[in-house]
């Protein structure tokens, strides 16, 4: 666990860097320092292995001061993963993955085992143990330098953005990697990042830095979804946020309450009649306590069974999702797997309580994304006679 405990750092000039920063990361956590130029985020990153020194307040991993901790042995136990990637060109790929847990005399079985081991997990052939970094493409250069940094493994590693001078592919490959080496050996990562759509994939946590200040220390799900100020906002952008309703939202808001539906018990006579009333085709069946037992189709009733058989006789199984799935999948259920609407069920009863029909999803759709358009004022509505007179 890495504490900063009312942190703060001033450097000469009175240039202001830290103003009295105090958040936790716990152990296992993946989490960016995302904000502008300026904002304080590398700062605060290279106070944890102590290549920056607070001005004042403390910092505490696993509640021990680093500031009473021989400063070597601290950056030894500590991943270091910078931009430039930092290898040493003539020194082989082996030799560069292998070279913290070399200064701590690991064996040389052991030193063999660690650089196999992550070369296949970063899924790189075996044989690039023997290459040399010039030999390599900047991508494959870059998976390299994050290797180093677990090959002692460290508790924790801290990566100062280092897939910003990669192309899209090659750092959307990277990012997958590091998460999934971060997920599979349980490390701490402390990443800087400018990049929001990257802070947001990547992260547990996500702290929002502003002159030196945290805006907002949270969840990637409960900064999009309650973002703290003007500022958070602007740096998620209007599109992020609108798609977070879609992402983290539950389809309980954007629900049809109290949908049409009828006991199992009842006559069929009475589904027939309640679908010619409210002009369906299909009616949702429910047992006494309100629990969704299927659906029933009117033209699999047989009209010459109406009089003698009930509803349960007819009876057909429904797809449904629970009142907390998000809006998200609730869409590609209607829309990639075709259902016309879906019933929604509480979740603890099993009970009915809506139901989402494409039109309430285009609705929500309209409201997120389309509610501020407006034509252009020159724009002329044509009718089908137009077409015919040109």
């Amino acid at each position: 666990m890495i504490e900063f405990i009312d942190v703060t750092k001033i450097y000469q000039g009175n240039q202001l860097a830290l103003d009295n920063v105090s958040l936790k990361i716990e152990t296992g956590e993946f989490v960016c320092l995302v904000g502008t130029s300026g904002s304080g985020k590398t700062t605060a990153m290279r106070m944890i292995n102590r290549m920056n020194i607070p001005t004042s307040g403390r910092i505490e991993i696993d509640n021990r001061d680093i500031s009473k901790m021989n400063e070597v042995d601290l950056r030894r136990k500590i991943g270091y993963v910078i931009q430039q990637i930092g290898l040493m060109p003539h020194m082989t790929i082996y030799e560069n993955i292998v070279m913290v847990p070399k200064l701590l005399k690991w064996s040389k079985d052991k030193l063999d085992k660690i650089a196999r081991d992550l070369i296949e997990k970063a899924d790189m052939p075996k044989s690039y143990l023997d290459y040399y970094p010039g030999e390599l493409s900047g991508g494959q250069q870059q998976r390299i330098g994050v290797l180093r940094a677990l090959a002692a493994d460290q508790e924790i590693i801290l990566m100062d953005e280092p897939f910003g001078a990669l192309d899209p592919i090659t750092r959307e490959t990277l990012q997958k990697l590091i998460k999934k080496l971060q997920k599979e050996m349980g490390k701490t990562v402390v990443f800087v990042t400018h990049d929001m759509d990257e802070a947001l994939s990547l992260s547990d946590k996500m702290a929002v830095m502003d002159k030196g200040t945290v805006i907002q220390y949270d969840t990637p799900q409960n900064i999009l979804t309650n973002p703290a100020n003007e500022f958070v906002k602007n740096m998620l952008g209007e599109e992020r946020i609108n798609q977070a309703k879609f992402d983290y939202d539950p389809v309980e808001k954007i629900m049809i309450d109290n949908p049409v539906k009828i006991n199992m018990n009842e006559a069929a006579r009475n589904a027939v009649r309640l679908m010619r009333d409210r002009r369906v085709d299909t009616l949702f069946v429910v047992d006494d306590d309100g629990v969704l037992q299927g659906h029933v189709d009117f033209f699999k009733i047989n009209r010459k069974d109406i009089d003698s058989k009930k509803i349960k006789d007819f009876l057909k199984e429904s797809s449904f999702v629970y009142s907390d799935t998000n809006i998200r999948d609730v869409i590609y259920h209607l829309n990639d797997l075709g259902y016309r609407n879906m019933p929604v069920l509480e979740k603890k009863t099993g009970k009915l309580v809506g139901l989402v029909t494409r039109a309430s999803v285009v609705s929500a759709l309209y409201d997120s994304f389309w509610s501020d358009y407006e034509p252009e004022e020159d724009a002329k509505i044509y009718s089908t006679q137009d077409v015919e007179e040109a």
